[in-house]
């Protein structure tokens, strides 16, 4: 035989390749076709279908076409049920041919057709209804009552509700009982008549630790602060668990309900998954002025094996900035979870910090011990002693002072993301009284700082808010710290001003930080992709030398656009501002940094 060119070889290798591997298989023709029935219940009967999911995933595999029809017959039945509808029908035809009526031992070679026909049928609507008993206090399910659409999921939901109301009184063991359901085709209506079975009302037995954890067991039950002997109750189950995630020590906490003791008391057996006890992590922000801020911290979650956390962070900022040479802090804390009471923690603190601003340089050593009270979910108190020395030097010469300072604050945190809030409020109160024991007199700060946000156009926007107030009451400008006292302009308080521009004049050439602050900033948040974001933005500032904003001081201003980039941990921020108000500054500011501006 003569031999092949390469022209043929190649022809001839194509067609055993052909014939090994067969025809690319085509994806089946499809059909859904829910006649008389509501786009509603159409959108939803598709999003259950199965066979339709996998079609979506160009499946052609007969085996697996064949499963997900026979599931779609009971998965679309379930989703009329959930509608109110009782006498409709499924038919799901493979290739002509009822699923259900196919041998799963002899499945056809290939499917190329589906057909799927749901009739909804009339809506029921509710007869005679009730769940029983019910505990006193309980909220009934609204829709539920005679005359209504009878949709199954409001008989569950009615079902747990009372269940619900039982637990809430104390009956940890309550649960469904006997239950009737009856549907009149002829009048299309849906009965249903529902026993609960309440069970004793129980107390709050021990607390057992399950498993290993480097935590000791006596520390895991004082954070936890199950109250033993007092009438279960759910929410305090689950109070005991933000205890324990509030530590910050544990991945993982699991609570789950004993039987009851003879005694009519319930123990609950706790299960956490430690984290790894040492953490460390960095930040960075940008400033065409103020050059570049570095952060870092280090963490240990488990001190002393009673889930005691101590951080330490260094700052280093204003690195090339235009305004003075670069600041460092250094700073350490404490805190002992559960000191005074479970919702209570202790803390020590100190701070070493060199600060080289505009108009002061300072030198502070400050050291001091503090409680914080968690009244609720979002809602903490904070309040400590500390002692404050400082070497300042500024307009009014080189000064020592030392204060003994009671920093107290309040915040209340209802936003959904701190990092990247889209709804909800913010708000945080602090007032420092000070007692000045050497070059300050005695006073007091106050500051607040009061955000919100509101979605619209279904998310896709967010309007932001913040307002910030502050206030210097009891001593004079000269006799006040002048790390107190309060500067406006740059990234946190008016971009597109340079950093701490707007004071009050002494004159002579001299300034110094004011008695009185009010900043405002507005932000109008676009959401361009999933991942990407567009910001525009305003913000004011006031300054002034009385302990009250009352027109002494001056104000500025500046506007700007921004862009967002959604990490997953939060966006990456790029703000390009510049004045529009005021005679503090001129040009361009570039902000970088991570998270939002507020």
């Amino acid at each position: 035989m003569g031999r092949l060119g390469l022209h043929s070889w190649v022809l001839w290798c194509a067609l055993c390749l052909s014939l090994t591997i067969g025809p690319a298989r085509a994806e089946p023709v499809s059909s859904f076709v829910v006649p008389g029935a509501s786009d509603e219940l159409a959108d939803e009967l598709r999003g259950a279908s199965l066979t339709l999911a996998a079609l979506e995933q160009s499946t052609t595999d007969p085996a697996d076409l064949v499963s997900a029809a026979l599931a779609d017959y009971r998965r679309l039945v379930e989703t009329l049920y959930a509608s109110g509808h009782y006498s409709g029908s499924v038919r799901i035809r493979l290739n002509g041919r009822e699923a259900a009526d196919i041998p799963l031992l002899s499945l056809p070679a290939r499917i190329d057709r589906i057909a799927i026909e749901v009739a909804p049928g009339p809506l029921f609507r509710f007869g005679a209804v009730s769940v029983t008993p019910v505990a006193p206090g309980t909220a009934l399910v609204d829709g539920f009552r005679p005359g209504e659409p009878a949709r199954a999921t409001l008989i569950r939901a009615a079902t747990q509700a009372v269940i619900s109301g039982w637990r809430d009184a104390g009956h940890a063991k309550a649960e469904p009982g006997t239950q009737r359901i009856v549907a009149d085709h002829r009048a299309q209506t849906l009965s249903a008549d529902i026993r609960v079975i309440p069970g004793p009302q129980v107390r709050f037995g021990e607390l057992n630790v399950t498993g290993p954890s480097a935590v000791r067991a006596s520390r895991l039950r004082r954070i936890s602060g199950l109250p033993e002997g007092e009438i279960f109750s759910p929410s305090t189950v689950s109070q005991v668990g933000t205890r324990l995630r509030r530590t910050g020590t544990f991945s993982s906490v699991t609570l789950e309900e004993g039987a009851v003791n003879p005694d009519g008391t319930m123990d609950i057996d706790l299960t956490v998954v430690d984290r790894m006890p040492r953490r460390y992590g960095f930040g960075a922000e940008l400033s065409s002025r103020e050059g570049l801020d570095l952060s870092a911290f280090w963490m240990h979650r488990n001190l002393f094996g009673g889930a005691e956390r101590l951080r330490i962070e260094g700052e280093i900022a204003q690195i090339g900035g235009q305004d003075g040479d670069p600041d460092f802090l250094l700073g350490a804390r404490l805190d002992f979870p559960a000191a005074v009471g479970a919702d209570t923690n202790f803390f020590l603190m100190t701070e070493l910090e060199r600060l080289d601003e505009r108009r002061f340089r300072s030198d502070r050593f400050e050291i001091g011990a503090g409680v914080t009270w968690y009244a609720r979910d979002g809602l903490e108190a904070e309040a400590a002693v500390t002692y404050l020395r400082s070497e300042t030097e500024d307009a009014l010469g080189t000064r020592d002072f030392s204060l003994l300072t009671f920093p107290t604050s309040v915040s209340w945190d209802r936003r959904d993301d701190a990092l990247n809030p889209t709804v909800g409020t913010y708000l945080r109160v602090e007032a420092t009284p000070y007692l000045g024991l050497s070059g300050s007199a005695t006073g007091a700060r106050a500051f607040v700082d009061a955000r919100g946000y509101r979605g619209l156009n279904n998310g896709r926007f967010v309007l932001a808010g913040r307002l910030q107030l502050g206030s210097i009451m009891g001593s004079s400008l000269r006799e006040t710290y002048p790390d107190f006292l309060f500067f406006s302009g740059g990234g946190g308080t008016v971009r597109g001003q340079p950093f701490q521009s707007l004071e009050v004049d002494l004159g002579g050439g001299q300034a110094t930080g004011g008695r009185s602050f009010m900043g405002a900033m507005v932000e109008l948040r676009a959401g361009l992709t999933d991942t990407l974001g567009a910001v525009l933005f305003t913000d004011a500032g006031y300054v002034g030398p009385e302990s009250f904003v009352n027109g002494a001081g001056e104000w500025h201003a500046g506007a700007g656009i921004g862009l967002r980039y959604d990490t997953g941990i939060g966006p990456i921020r790029v703000d390009v501002a510049a004045p529009v108000h005021g005679d503090t500054g001129d040009g361009v500011q570039v902000y970088i940094g991570i998270g939002q501006a507020f």
